[in-house]
């Protein structure tokens, strides 16, 4: 009987780490069909005779449609099914990549950055739900390090691939090549065998009631703590991914190959932090120490990292600057797991989903602001510096808010609904 007990939890076990694993790859694909644009910018942008206020637009208007919908993909991952919802999401944002290599102006290039950002609303709540279900407490910023590898490796596998492609084969090449290299992500995705939830996290008996609504869940002081600083950790991160491959070119002189070798160094170390740091985190815990305080530990650490690289690139020379863009991938690889390991851990495995599609809801609105006011600086003033010292304050603000607002990192007790 032991031995048979044995060989399911390694069954369970091996199951769980294919699904993480598929999930890593996932956000890797949302990342990478995400930042396809960000890269083309600098071709787009002649080719189709657009300004500065029309690229950030268009970086923006896919934020339109991502943040509301996040709010959809957190009540289906809860209400359906989170493999279904991942899946039909895959789908949508694959084909307005591949359909985005069709376009002929900006009207066209508004209605797919629109449609993109509702089909990419779906990773981050769906896999939030998979990893509360199926991942225990003491390896979730492991996983979680694992999805935001993917995310780091998208963006930087995005920018320096996809830099490479159209300085030989031009931009439309890019959305043709990866839209339809994204679609064979269903074919393991379906075929996935699912494993089994967790009967124990953290200790305590899982509970599988149904989730709260999400007026419940916004009554509480820790739902607004996580949101508002989820938005201030993803303010710097959404300056630097849209704007990089510009700034570099446009305004430090990099050839496009070389924007693509720099911009895609700093995603690759980013996805290496975050690795190495959440396997620290994990280690931390599993040795006694307190989870609440490593997880607030990593994420204080990010943002303390953040804002000496945006306060660097606002008043360094061009080299400092560029040092600081490459510095900051530690916050970026500290910051990607630990957002979301807090989510899920006071979410619990119960609302995991519409937690976080609360919380990165409210976070893509950064996306909305930042793009938009950095092209409005960027117009006014003809540089960057006013952009990274508003990215810089609204550190500070993110400071307070996983420091003070958010108290404690523990599980909410929901109760009887």
């Amino acid at each position: 009987m032991a031995t048979q007990a044995t060989n399911g939890t390694r069954n369970v076990s091996a199951s769980a780490s294919t699904l993480v694993l598929l999930l890593a790859l996932a956000i890797f694909i949302n990342a990478l069909d995400r930042g396809n644009f960000s890269t083309a910018a600098p071709l787009i942008k002649d080719q189709l005779h657009l300004t500065n206020s029309q690229i950030g637009i268009l970086i923006s208007a896919f934020f339109w449609t991502y943040v509301p919908g996040h709010f959809l993909s957190g009540w289906l991952s809860e209400r359906i099914d989170p493999y279904r919802t991942l899946a039909l999401g895959l789908l949508v944002w694959s084909l307005a990549t591949l359909l985005t290599g069709m376009a002929v102006g900006f009207a066209m290039l508004l209605g797919l950055r629109l449609l993109l950002g509702l089909g990419e609303s779906a990773g981050w709540p769906a896999s939030s739900k998979l990893l509360a279900m199926h991942v225990s407490g003491e390896r979730l910023a492991s996983a979680n390090a694992m999805t935001g590898a993917g995310l780091m490796l998208g963006n930087g596998v995005g920018i320096l691939l996809g830099g490479l492609m159209i300085a030989q084969f031009g931009w439309r090449a890019l959305f043709f090549v990866f839209g339809a290299l994204s679609l064979l992500w269903l074919v393991p995705w379906l075929r996935l065998k699912r494993p089994e939830p967790m009967a124990q996290a953290d200790g305590q008996v899982i509970d599988h009631g149904p989730a709260p609504s999400f007026r419940t869940m916004l009554g509480k002081r820790e739902m607004w703590g996580t949101a508002l600083g989820h938005f201030c950790s993803n303010y710097p991160y959404f300056l630097v991914l849209s704007w990089l491959p510009l700034y570099l070119v446009k305004q430090q002189g990099y050839s496009i190959t070389a924007m693509a070798w720099l911009g895609g160094a700093v995603y690759l170390l980013s996805a290496v932090f975050g690795v190495i740091g959440a396997r620290i985190a994990d280690r931390w815990i599993a040795r006694g120490d307190n989870p609440s305080g490593v997880r607030k530990f990593m994420v204080l650490a990010s943002l303390g990292v953040a804002l000496g690289c945006m306060l660097a690139c606002a008043f360094g020379s061009p080299q400092i600057a560029v040092l600081g863009l490459l510095a900051y991938s530690l916050a970026n690889g500290l910051g990607a797991f630990s957002v979301f390991s807090i989510g899920q851990t006071i979410a619990g495995p119960r609302c995991a989903g519409k937690w976080v599609g609360i919380q990165n809801g409210v976070a893509g609105m950064s996306g909305v602001i930042g793009p938009l006011l950095t092209g409005w600086s960027i117009d006014a003033t003809g540089n960057y510096r006013v952009a990274f010292l508003i990215a810089a304050g609204v550190i500070v603000i993110g400071m307070v808010c996983w420091g003070l607002v958010v108290r404690k990192v523990e599980p909410l007790e929901w109760g009887e609904l």
